[in-house]
């Protein structure tokens, strides 16, 4: 099996930032409200479609 990655993947989440960075900027330089609809979603599953967060309370958190 192959060994993760690790370098590249840091690289990928600096470029997505940096690239996100510039689309803010670019959209307040135009005047217009950046949304995170303008740019696409998430890469590596960061949210799983379909996948609701469990209820406040629920979970086994170990708080008494």
């Amino acid at each position: 099996m192959a060994t993760p990655n690790y370098g590249y993947e840091k690289r990928q989440r600096e470029l997505a930032k940096k690239k996100k960075k510039e689309e803010k900027l670019r959209a307040k330089a135009a005047g217009k409200p950046y949304t995170e609809t303008d740019e696409a979603p998430a890469e590596d599953g960061a949210q799983v479609p379909g996948a609701q967060p469990a209820p406040p309370g629920e979970g086994g958190g170990g708080a008494t």
